[in-house]
């Protein structure tokens, strides 16, 4: 999804660029205790969850079945790119209903230019995650 909205591709309305997007980072172990602690159900896919294919799993010992060096990949599209790793790019963690903000740690932004934003916007908040530029986590 990142890679369409850096794009701008046609199929989206938003047309406001990676830009101001937000990244949001948790424990995976303390997000599922919490999950489990809170009868909510929680999964990781193989790929993205929102095809109309995907596996997806519920117990830790299958972490291996990701295709972590698709998710690790830098170029993930393109003629000369195979589908597995097209598909390993877009594994996602899910919690059922919602997720915690207590949960994350930290929050990954563009640039500099985001940070006053994303201060303002937890302004008066109890937990104040730590605020960090991650060009990498970006096209």
């Amino acid at each position: 999804m990142l890679y369409l909205i850096h794009v701008r591709s046609d199929e989206l309305a938003y047309k406001g660029g990676q830009e101001p997007i937000i990244h949001l980072e948790a424990d995976l172990h303390e997000s599922i205790a919490w999950a489990e602690d809170h009868k909510r159900r929680w999964a990781f896919t193989l790929s993205n969850a929102g095809a109309y294919y995907f596996e997806d799993r519920s117990d830790l010992a299958c972490l291996g079945e990701i295709n972590w060096e698709a998710v690790k990949a830098r170029k993930w599209a393109g003629s000369d790119v195979s589908r597995s790793i097209k598909e390993g790019k877009q594994a996602e963690f899910l919690v059922e209903k919602a997720f915690p903000w207590h949960l994350i740690e930290r929050i990954g932004i563009f640039s500099r230019g985001y940070t006053q934003a994303v201060s303002t916007a937890m302004q008066g908040a109890a937990h104040r995650p730590t605020v960090e530029i991650k060009r990498d986590w970006y096209y």
